[in-house]
């Protein structure tokens, strides 16, 4: 079990502590979750708090918008809070559940075309042409970033991917604890297994090693990389390709390769003649997510972008699947 890392003050620093214990034992990640009650034990702890059990007042101090903030995060902070409560009820403490406010996200991911995929895609080549510098992290791009277009995984799941987890009989890969704490398969199609097998064989003849236990994505002094890192190297790559970034929406990103390959993979398979309800439990599956209320969002952006593919979700489907105003991003 990760322990958790900070010192907390307030009167309820122990429930706090066995709250994540708890939550972590039970399979949840929990590292946004202890950053927040660690803030929410701070506000405790200046409000000189002497009650177990959280009090209206205070649940209502919490759930103010913080100067400077964004509605959804005041959201999540909520939400938190209400499992934390939920959980001191559960072992005996009277304490204040707090209402959830009707939230509204604004948020549109953004989807990458096949013209700015392919302009991607140059600029990587190109930039991987930097790879001797020692530290650089450049060397692993072109193979990185097509496979992270081409799975939808996440990030943070391919920096920590090993060579023992690339599973080139079968074409697959194994992804270990992921965001929902549990680990799962993603194939890999015939030309992104051959792309991973060209990579290997370059990192053999650049003296890299390709042990099990090793990452399997390495800077050129085979030490590991962070999602920060890559993530810093794709805006740089995106300035190269000519794709800016639009005021008023967070990306172009490289977050949004993943809802990319959802939303082509989504009108893949709906053009492809299967029922919308099993593309949705099919994403819902490939994806990680952990409710289908998480997929539902693709469903309207395909809905914006391909009116004629899923004109019939609202007549079959609507009593399933809520707005996405009702949903969290």
């Amino acid at each position: 079990m990760r322990k958790r890392t900070g010192k907390l003050y307030s009167v309820f620093s122990g429930l706090i502590t066995q709250y994540i214990e708890y939550k972590q034992n039970i399979g949840c990640k929990t590292t946004v979750m202890e950053c927040l009650l660690k803030r929410f034990d701070k506000l405790a702890n200046d409000r000189n708090e002497k009650v177990l059990g959280i009090s209206k007042d205070l649940a209502d101090a919490w759930c103010c918008r913080f100067p400077g903030e964004s509605e959804d995060n005041r959201y999540y902070r909520i939400i938190i809070l209400r499992g934390f409560s939920s959980f001191l009820q559960t072992i005996g403490y009277d304490s204040y559940i707090p209402v959830l406010p009707k939230h509204q996200s604004n948020f549109v991911p953004y989807i990458y075309t096949p013209d700015e995929m392919e302009r991607i895609f140059k600029e990587c080549d190109r930039i991987n042409a930097y790879h001797h510098i020692i530290n650089s992290a450049r060397f692993s791009i072109p193979c990185l970033i097509r496979l992270l277009y081409g799975t939808g995984i996440r990030i943070g799941e391919a920096v920590k991917l090993k060579h023992r987890d690339i599973d080139f009989k079968n074409e697959c890969l194994l992804l270990r604890e992921c965001k929902n704490g549990k680990d799962r398969y993603v194939p890999l199609s015939p030309s992104l297994a051959l792309m991973c097998r060209d990579y290997v064989a370059k990192k053999q003849k650049f003296g890299l090693s390709i042990n099990p236990e090793n990452y399997f994505f390495v800077k050129c002094n085979d030490t590991s990389i962070s999602s920060k890192t890559i993530s810093n190297i794709f805006n740089h790559i995106l300035e190269r390709a000519g794709i800016v970034r639009n005021e008023n929406r967070k990306g172009p990103r490289l977050h949004d390769l993943r809802h990319t390959f959802c939303v082509n993979s989504f009108v893949q398979l709906c053009e492809s003649g299967k029922d919308i309800y099993n593309v949705m439990l099919i994403l819902m599956t490939y994806m990680g997510h952990q409710s289908i209320a998480a997929t539902n969002k693709y469903v309207r952006i395909v809905e914006t972008m391909f009116p004629e593919i899923v004109k019939q979700v609202d007549m079959a489907y609507n009593h399933i699947f809520p707005n996405m105003d009702e949903m969290i991003d």
